[in-house]
């Protein structure tokens, strides 16, 4: 029986304000800022999703004092009124709750764009940049309090429902909260939860009595000896909702009366409206969005536990939000019905799809475009400054620069798209949403190209799904999908009305192989893991990205055999760090024995071993293997492209790993924008 999504869509109070949806879309770094404003890209950002349906939009994090710098383009709230005022009025159209999230990294961060040394509890070294911060002051204390009432005015002045403080992963909040890194003997100290009590009691006075007032809450730090850990947050959170220690006490069920200022079992008046449950520390920066390895929906069972506290406390006026890795409407409604959480956190699943929660109204979860929880585009904190988007809807984050139709061709075509990987079969889904007729020619037997080699990989499943969604798009807009289907250059008709995704190939080898030594390619292994040769092997991962991890993962759990993993850079996966699975993945192959050679190239493979060299001196080792396994860059299928360009002396569209491989979201925008070209 299908499950009851109804209760995703209702409507739901917070504080004085009603949501149209209990689905929030929450503060999340974006790169979108235009110096250190919220600009009109974010505007078009937040208006997609409350077109959508979400009900909260949470924006994305202000440093509420110019010490506060933590990336650069991390928007200041002086500087974000205009910004505030219009994302409160494009969401406002629809309903949607506006909240302005606030806060300071404290010692999180860095100095390289303040040019000023970093504020925190004490004196705790950061953990990336390695900088010992500056332990704050009474009077650096008393300006950030300040600095937190000046910009939660400045936002409601703007027209914002209300704000949120951030005492999550990333935040000074947090920092004086916890044992970590909150080592004082003074005041500020002896009663770690006196700031954040200050913050909040001070904001509400700034906004008023009518206005939301929300808290992102760390409630395990993933560091039992001296962090905020599961036994200790329910009590902490209740006591941080209602505005002063003891409250846990009501939590716990205490006699009417039996808590501070007569507060019992039956709840008192909070002053936090709205709880976010989140984890994580300074020490585990990956935890707060983890990718696919870690399971969906982790926080379920501590953000019940939260919100039974939190009710006892508030009598039930303090909505507790869910947040952990809740991407399926399912899993969404299921959290809603089986606990006291009264609404959920899916960030990265509208990120993925804006019209999630449209979608389930109108009796539709199935179309709704699936996250594959990679981090691969929307964990922006990292210095290149990408902007925020998403591997299954590259238009993400570029809502003012993409054109996203909204009405049929003017002239309807006969297309044909040759390849039926994520890049062709996105092009045949948006050629098909024009009013197109299209046809998609597949060479193999199922569709789904490199998908299902992603998928294969530990970790990366749901792109299986996301390959499922695609198939199913095409098949329900009509698009013809022919399996097992060669083809030469006169088969494909007029090439303006062509476009070829037919992928890539191995590429060119950087060592020579000995006659009777056994090299596979990567996707040949995790095509079939069980049809491998036996013995001991080497991966070479001359990329350092998920593939070679993947490969020594799958290999390492199959058959008797010693996985050797040999990489040019000084760490294995070195590429993993923008998705926050670098440390996880090195912890998981040493777990497995998976013995790695680091500043290593590979430069000969022999019958019975491979030869490594050292990056930098050259110094050679021989490591007794029966086989390679070779996960190097690949090179474009582009030689039926090149065929007819040349014989019809015409242009060809042409997407994908076929004009260069690189990886599923170049694939699937490039396949977007050929399909768009053809009207």
């Amino acid at each position: 029986m299908a499950p009851d999504l109804n209760p995703l869509t209702s409507p739901v109070g917070i504080g004085t304000a009603e949501a149209p949806s209990r689905v929030l879309f929450g503060p999340h770094e974006t790169n979108l800022a235009r110096g250190r404003a919220i600009s009109e890209r974010h505007v078009a950002y937040y208006q997609r999703r409350a077109a959508g349906g979400a009900g909260v939009v949470v924006t994305e994090e202000a440093s509420v004092h110019e010490s506060d710098w933590p990336y650069e383009r991390a928007p200041l709230a002086s500087e974000c009124a205009t910004g505030w005022r219009d994302v409160a009025q494009a969401c406002g159209r629809h309903g949607t709750v506006v909240l302005a999230a606030l806060g300071h990294a404290g010692g999180q961060g860095t100095s390289h764009w303040s040019q000023r040394e970093l504020w925190a509890p004490g004196r705790v070294p950061e953990v990336n940049t390695r900088e010992v911060p500056k332990e704050m002051e009474d009077p650096d204390i008393e300006a950030v309090i300040a600095g937190f009432a000046r910009a939660a005015a400045a936002a409601m002045d703007a027209g914002c429902h209300g704000v949120e403080i951030n005492a999550g992963q990333y935040s000074l909040a947090r920092q004086f909260l916890s044992g970590l890194t909150n080592t004082r003997g003074d005041v500020w100290g002896e009663d770690r939860t006196l700031f954040l009590r200050r913050v909040l009691s001070e904001v509400r006075s700034a906004i008023g009595g009518d206005a939301v007032l929300g808290l992102r809450l760390s409630c395990d730090e993933l560091a039992p000896w001296a962090g905020i850990t599961p036994e200790q947050a329910p009590g902490l959170a209740a006591e941080l909702v209602l505005g002063h220690p003891g409250a846990d006490r009501a939590a716990r069920g205490a006699p009417d009366g039996a808590g501070p200022g007569g507060v019992g079992g039956n709840g008192g008046t909070p002053q936090v409206d709205v709880l976010t449950v989140v984890r994580g520390s300074i020490y585990s920066a990956g935890a707060t969005r983890p990718d696919g390895h870690t399971e969906e929906g982790f926080n379920r069972d501590l953000a019940a536990a939260v919100a039974d506290a939190v009710h006892g406390a508030s009598g039930g006026r303090t909505l507790v939000v869910a947040q952990g890795s809740i991407v399926e409407p399912a899993m969404a409604a299921e959290v809603l019905t089986g606990s006291r959480v009264g609404a959920v956190e899916m960030t990265r699943a509208l990120i993925a799809d804006s019209e999630l929660v449209s979608k389930v109204r109108s009796a539709h979860p199935e179309r709704v475009r699936p996250c594959v929880l990679c981090n691969q585009m929307c964990a922006v904190r990292d210095n290149r400054n990408p902007i925020v988007s998403c591997v299954v809807d590259p238009f993400s984050g570029h809502e003012t620069a993409e054109w996203i139709p909204g009405d049929p061709a003017a002239i309807r075509r006969e297309v044909t798209v040759v390849g039926g990987g994520p890049a062709g079969m996105e092009a045949a889904r948006v050629a098909a949403t024009l009013g197109h007729s299209v046809r998609l020619r597949e060479r193999s037997g199922n569709v789904g190209g490199r998908l299902s080699v992603v998928a294969a990989q530990p970790g990366r499943h749901r792109f299986a799904k996301f390959a499922r969604w695609l198939e199913a798009e095409c098949r329900r807009l009509g698009v013809e999908l022919l399996t097992g289907s060669e083809v030469a250059p006169p088969d494909v008709g007029d090439p303006r009305n062509v476009v070829f995704a037919t992928g890539g190939r191995p590429g060119e080898r950087t060592y020579s192989v000995t006659p009777a030594a056994v090299v596979v390619d990567a996707e040949e292994v995790l095509a079939d893991p069980d049809a491998v040769p036996e013995g001991d092997v080497l991966v070479w991962d001359p990329i350092g990205g998920p593939t070679g991890v993947a490969v020594a993962e799958v290999l390492s759990g199959v058959g008797e055999r010693t996985v050797h993993l040999a990489t040019q850079d000084y760490i294995v996966g070195n590429e993993l760090a923008r998705s926050g699975d670098l440390g996880p993945a090195n912890a998981r192959l040493a777990g497995s024995g998976v013995v790695m050679h680091r500043r290593r190239m590979l430069r000969k493979v022999r019958k019975t071993d491979a030869v490594l060299a050292d990056r930098f001196s050259e110094a050679t080792e021989e490591v007794a293997v029966r086989w390679v396994v070779d996960c190097g860059h690949r090179l474009p299928e582009d030689s039926l492209a090149a065929t007819l360009r040349e014989s019809s002396g015409h242009p060809v569209a042409v997407a994908g790993d076929a004009i260069a491989p690189r990886t599923v979201a170049e694939a699937v925008l490039e396949g977007r924008r050929r399909a768009l070209e053809i009207d």
